[in-house]
């Protein structure tokens, strides 16, 4: 007997069952047990509790409207565009599309399924992708004392109509130990159209800093009209604002301790640099030519024509909440291009880039080149483990040298 013939039988005789003498109810019992095969005390339960009510189906709820192979996709795309937001994600397949039909080979449902998903449905989808990702935080700005009573303090949001005014700040690669020289990457982005340039720094020596700026701003399609920094010695020092007076660059500088002043560069720092070269220890010249190298081609060209990415317009509070509305995603070079103060030869010249290069060929020579640029990261903790092998060696050689009753630290234990 199935349920269904069960529970009508059920509610056939319950209410039979309830108004019988003692006699009957016991023959029903019976007769109850046998039929639908309860236990009696199960049977008693039943037709002494509550009316029979029929169970409820539980609802299947929609079926998923995209398959294993367009999340597949979304996926390869996802991952060779750097795990962009949802958002930016979206804004991004239009622009790809011309390339994953030749790469994947896409037929024209599938085209329309991967143009048509929601960014909630790209967040539901890769939820489990995205849990695997880590983020770690570090930081070696010292402060720099020198001019900060001529270097205004900037305190208020930026409100800039034309590209140019910029955030600056440097990213430290020392790994666990900061003794010794080792590489940094000056990051600048720009506020208006999120155009970001980077480049790597053996140290952090003011001249090294300037002529590094001054790189970066003869790459820039735009005039360098501002900076603003931290209130580090890198940047807060007599070369550098030398520097801005004669080339009539306005210089800021946000409150110490205050990184939301900076909040522009701060997230670029992880977007561009942490989450590509991570935490490790970079200190030879070799790799300061290889990360330069990727700065100022692959990378540069992947993350300023073909990453959308969205600008905060205003904050709403609702109730305890604070809702953040958005402007829609769009690449630095496409903000570049709607704005009349550009520099008409290089946007020519990157719009020609734009036409004949792929960004998945672009992608896959980024991973080749951070995969070289690890294979030569300092995997010791740092230059401190060869002085002590030195000193060690120094004093086996002395003939009259005492041994120490403890065993001294060795390069293994350093590393």
């Amino acid at each position: 007997m199935g349920k269904d013939s069960r529970f009508e039988y059920w509610k056939a005789i319950y209410s039979r069952y309830r108004k019988a003498t003692k006699a009957a109810r016991i023959e029903m019992l019976n007769e109850f047990c046998q039929v639908c095969g309860y236990n009696r005390k199960y049977a008693i339960g039943l037709l002494n509790g509550l009316p029979p009510e029929k169970p409820q189906k539980k609802s299947v709820g929609r079926l998923p409207s995209y398959g294993s192979e367009v999340i597949s996709l979304l996926v390869a795309i996802w991952q060779a565009a750097g795990c962009p937001w949802s958002v930016r994600l979206k804004a991004l397949l239009p622009l790809w599309m011309p390339w994953a039909k030749k790469r994947f080979h896409l037929t024209a449902h599938l085209e329309r399924q991967l143009l048509s998903v929601s960014p909630s449905t790209i967040d539901r989808r890769l939820k489990d992708k995205k849990l695997q990702l880590k983020k770690n935080l570090y930081g070696r700005t010292k402060p720099g004392t020198l001019l900060k009573h001529h270097i205004p303090i900037k305190t208020d949001h930026w409100d800039v109509m034309r590209p140019g005014f910029t955030e600056v700040d440097l990213v430290s690669h020392s790994g666990s130990c900061a003794t010794g020289e080792f590489i940094h990457t000056l990051n600048m982005t720009d506020i208006h159209t999120t155009w970001v340039e980077s480049q790597a720094v053996m140290g952090k020596g003011q001249t090294r800093v300037q002529e590094a700026m001054e790189e970066m701003r003869q790459s820039l399609p735009f005039e360098l009209s501002g900076i603003d920094s931290d209130n580090g010695s890198e940047f807060i020092n007599a070369h550098l604002y030398r520097y801005c007076e004669d080339l009539k660059i306005q210089f800021t500088r946000g409150r110490p301790y205050k990184k939301d002043d900076n909040a522009h560069i701060e997230q670029k720092n992880w977007t561009h640099v942490r989450k590509l070269l991570g935490y490790v220890r970079y200190d030879s010249q070799e790799v300061l030519a290889a990360m330069n190298d990727l700065y100022q081609n692959e990378l540069r060209l992947f993350q300023n024509l073909f990453q959308p990415s969205v600008k905060l317009i205003k904050k709403v509070r609702v109730g305890s909440k604070l809702k953040r509305l958005y402007d829609a995603p769009k690449t630095p070079f496409q903000r570049v291009c709607e704005s009349a103060h550009t520099d008409p030869v290089k946007v020519a010249c990157l719009t020609q880039q734009l036409k004949s290069l792929d960004p998945f060929l672009l992608s896959c020579a980024i991973e080749q080149k951070l995969d070289r640029i690890y294979k030569m990261a300092n995997t010791r903790r740092g230059p401190i483990a060869s002085s002590i092998q030195e000193q060690n060696v120094l004093q086996e050689s002395k003939p009259c040298a005492k041994k120490k009753t403890r065993p001294s630290l060795s390069v293994k234990s350093a590393a």
